[in-house]
């Protein structure tokens, strides 16, 4: 009987991490202002209190942007609270954090930002397999006529479904 409960434990565990991520912030903005072309995971260098507020949702990539400098893509603009139990040393919620990426990745990085123009924004922070990881999007700005247009198709988008649910109830 010990056995049997083992092995739904497992299982358990496996379904939770096969499952896959737990997002914890998303960057909402991100698509309305920057017409996003391509997205890359990153890992991000964190301090043992961060990740604890991490967990607990304790962060905001409203105003985030990552540069590439010196060879390494650094995330500025990630605020992270403070994690309310932390020890003696709390890291500043404001400050720069690295980004892990492929030698190779970071190689297109530069040459994508180098263009004028280019940005990159982070989409979305989550957990996967119990590291923190960060959807990066390379994004150019959009126009004002742009983001007019986005807001059409979307408006366009929910009255078609509204017609069709109300299609589908007579």
């Amino acid at each position: 009987m010990a056995a049997s409960k083992r092995s739904k434990g497992a299982k358990g565990k496996q379904e939770a991490g096969a499952g896959g991520d737990r997002t914890v912030a998303t960057n909402r903005r991100a698509r309305y202002d920057y017409e996003i072309s391509e997205t890359y995971e990153a890992g991000i260098a964190l301090v043992g209190s961060e990740v604890k507020s991490l967990r607990a949702g304790n962060v905001q990539l409203q105003d985030a942007y990552a540069r590439v400098e010196d060879g390494e893509v650094w995330l500025h603009g990630m605020h992270v609270e403070p994690y309310e139990f932390a020890g003696k040393y709390v890291p500043d919620p404001d400050r720069k954090r690295k980004l892990l990426l492929h030698r190779g990745e970071i190689d297109e990085l530069v040459g994508v930002t180098a263009q004028t123009g280019v940005t990159l924004v982070p989409m979305r922070l989550y957990f996967k397999r119990g590291l923190a990881k960060l959807e990066l999007g390379v994004g150019r700005g959009k126009r004002r006529y742009d983001k007019r247009r986005t807001i059409a198709e979307r408006d366009a988008a929910r009255e078609a479904e509204r017609a069709i649910k109300e299609r589908s109830w007579r």
